[in-house]
C-alpha cells in the first residue's frame, strides 16, 4: 500500500520545474591505447541540455575537480541547482566554490543514476557517438577529440531544438 504523498513534488516534477536554473556534472572513464584510465569531467545545462564544459586527466582530485567548475560558469551565469552524484572527489573545495557561486548543490542517492538522468544519458551519447569509435591515444588527444563532438553535439541540438521552434 502506498501512503500519500501529501503536496510534496516527486523527483520529475523537480527536475521538470527547475529545468531552465539547473545544471548537472558527473565522471567517466576511458581507457588509453595505454589501457591507462582516463577520467573525463562532464558539465550539462538541463535548460537546452548543452554541454558546458568537458575536460579530461589521468589522476582526477579534489582541486582538480573545483577548478573544473570554476571553468565552466566563467561568465557569471551559473545555475541555481547543481545536480551531482555524493562521489568524494566533490570535497570541500568543490563545495565552497558552488556555495561562493551561489549554487545550490542536489546530491543524489548512492547508486540511483536515475535521480541525474540528463548527464547519464549525455554520458552514454558520447560513449556510443565518440569515445566507443576512438582508441585515445592520451589526455590531450581525448580532450581534443571531445571537445570536437562537444562543438557537433551542442550544434546539432541546437539546430533541433530551434526547427521545433
Amino acid at each position: 500500500v502506498r501512503g500519500r504523498r501529501g503536496d510534496r513534488q516527486t523527483w520529475r516534477t523537480f527536475l521538470c520545474n527547475h529545468m531552465s536554473v539547473a545544471a548537472a556534472c558527473d565522471f567517466f572513464t576511458v581507457p588509453a591505447l595505454t589501457f591507462k584510465m582516463l577520467y573525463v569531467f562532464v558539465v550539462l545545462s538541463h535548460n537546452r541540455r548543452r554541454i558546458l564544459h568537458v575536460n579530461v586527466t589521468r589522476h582526477p582530485a579534489r582541486a582538480w575537480t573545483a577548478q573544473r567548475l570554476f571553468e565552466a560558469f566563467p561568465d557569471g551565469e551559473e545555475p541555481r541547482f547543481l545536480h551531482r552524484d555524493g562521489d568524494s572527489i566533490y570535497g570541500p573545495e568543490f563545495r565552497r566554490r558552488a556555495k561562493a557561486f551561489g549554487i545550490d548543490e542536489v546530491v543524489s542517492a548512492r547508486e540511483s543514476p536515475w535521480q541525474n538522468p540528463f548527464v547519464e544519458r549525455v554520458i552514454g551519447s558520447i560513449r556510443r557517438e565518440c569515445t566507443d569509435h576512438v582508441i585515445a591515444l592520451g589526455e590531450r588527444h581525448l580532450l581534443r577529440v571531445l571537445r570536437e563532438y562537444v562543438d557537433y553535439y551542442n550544434h546539432a541540438s541546437y539546430c533541433l531544438t530551434s526547427s521545433r521552434a
